[in-house]
């Protein structure tokens, strides 16, 4: 082995936690180099998170124009151009890239742009994308490799060369008819804006409904909400094989409630689970150990079984959010300065982007029955928030849970126009340890959407006893 580059950190892949940490400790006077092997600042930029919201506002736009008589406006009923949402995505990403490049170089921290792979204990081997390697050794190595797009053994998928969301923001068409394999948040935000665009869309999903961990309200409120988009789904539905290739027709041969189904399209898009980037990288090499499902095994620091090795975000088995990687950043950043963070007991929010969002924050109803958490139910339709009246947007609700001997907010709901933002009201309060009449007293500005708290707050609530009923 050659003589290895010494470094205070060593971080394997730029994403959100990963490219923080070198920023971050660079900026300190730490020597801090990140290794990536293509996608500058990781997936959430290039292909994933910011990429596909800028796709969904694009369909949000389109939308809009076809109901443009609803707003005294005229309807535009012509085609899509693709080619241009595309492009637009594409200068969005190019100039979030930029920015990337220009924080490496204020902060000091090294950008090497390689396959890497551990050789020996915090030690990688980086094969250069311009060819030629170097050896990196660090006091300090974060495995930050991220994830991918699950594409399973089923017969035929595979050959079928579906596309994932990374493939599907790279449209320049807009496919016939789109069937999309999985109903949960990517596929959701895929479907619904492909049929915006103009494709026929179906959505397949094994389990008996859309978002399935979800509330039964949750779960048909969507489910009506696609019925409305004219988008089909069909649901408690297994693929048994996959026959043609996407893009000039597939056939999916399925079985529902014992009885085989067959669906065709022209296009097929997989969006059913992820995967952690953990193979090919030398772990074991490493004494990194990997969970039966390829996950990086870390404690509660985000420590792995090698010393001064620490994985963080999606390879680490941390919940699929870009802020919960910020989050991770967080946590190793205190630990290598001497204080001691831990993962555990997190409030871990997120948003749905649909149109309209879900957005939920702590305990749903099915968790708390689950847990046998007694509550009580604050829950009010949109239509009683103004703003969304002002808006023609009152499809959904907003609903609460808090216990039942107490005034301690549990968990949040949102299902409805810029419920995310709403969401975010409501877990500062539940941060701060504050109780709900906080949120049902403030004067809250009048018309917003975080207004409709005070009427769901001031609802009358149920009781409800949880499992131990």
């Amino acid at each position: 082995m050659p003589n290895p580059e010494e470094y205070d950190l060593v971080v394997l892949g730029s994403g959100e936690a990963g490219k923080y940490l070198g920023w971050t400790l660079a900026a300190q006077g730490r020597r801090a180099v990140v290794v990536e092997r293509r996608y500058v600042g990781g997936s959430c930029p290039n292909i994933a998170c910011l990429p596909s919201k800028n796709f969904i506002h694009s369909a949000e736009v389109a939308s809009f124009l076809r109901r443009g008589k609803e707003f005294g406006v005229p309807a535009e009923e012509g085609p899509v151009d693709m080619a241009a949402v595309r492009a637009r995505k594409r200068a969005m990403v190019a100039g979030l890239v930029d920015v990337h490049l220009g924080k490496y170089r204020a902060s000091g921290a090294e950008l090497v742009m390689g396959q890497g792979r551990f050789i020996a204990p915090r030690t990688l081997e980086v094969m250069l994308n311009d060819g030629g390697t170097r050896t990196l050794r660090g006091t300090n190595v974060v495995i930050s490799t991220g994830s991918r797009a699950a594409v399973d053994a089923t017969p035929g998928l595979r050959e079928s060369a579906p596309l994932t969301h990374v493939e599907a923001l790279e449209l320049d068409r807009v496919p016939g008819h789109l069937i999309v394999l999985g109903g949960g948040f990517a596929g959701l935000e895929l479907a619904q804006a492909f049929r915006r665009f103009g494709s026929r869309v179906t959505v397949v999903e094994r389990n008996a409904a859309l978002i399935a961990l979800e509330d039964v309200d949750v779960s048909t409120a969507m489910s009506e909400l696609f019925a409305d988009e004219g988008i089909a789904v069909s649901t408690g539905t297994v693929v048994e094989r996959v026959v043609g290739r996407s893009g000039h027709g597939v056939r999916l041969h399925c079985r529902r409630a014992g009885t085989e189904l067959v669906l065709e399209g022209t296009d097929l898009l997989v969006a059913s689970g992820r995967l952690p980037n953990t193979e090919g990288i030398g772990l074991e090499v490493a004494g990194v150990e990997l969970d039966e499902r390829g996950i990086v095994r870390v404690n509660e620091r985000l420590q792995t079984t090698a010393p001064g090795v620490w994985a963080v975000g999606d390879c680490a088995g941390s919940p699929y959010f870009t802020h919960v990687a910020l989050d991770d950043f967080r946590v190793v950043r205190d630990n290598l300065t001497g204080r001691n963070r831990v993962t555990t007991g997190r409030l871990v929010p997120f948003c749905l982007f649909t149109d309209p969002e879900l957005a939920r924050v702590g305990m749903s109803e099915r968790e708390a029955q689950q847990r046998g958490v007694r509550y009580r139910l604050f829950k009010v339709p949109l239509s009683s928030v103004l703003r969304a009246r002002a808006l023609g947007e009152t499809r959904g609700f907003l609903k609460a849970l808090v216990e039942a001997d107490g005034d301690r907010i549990l968990g949040f709901t949102a299902f409805g126009a810029r419920a995310g933002e709403v969401m975010t009201a409501v877990e500062m309060t539940m941060v701060a340890g504050l109780p709900y009449t906080a949120l049902r007293d403030a004067i809250l500005t009048h018309p917003t959407m975080t207004e409709g708290l005070f009427p769901l707050f001031s609802a009358t609530p149920a009781q409800v006893e949880g499992s131990e009923r």
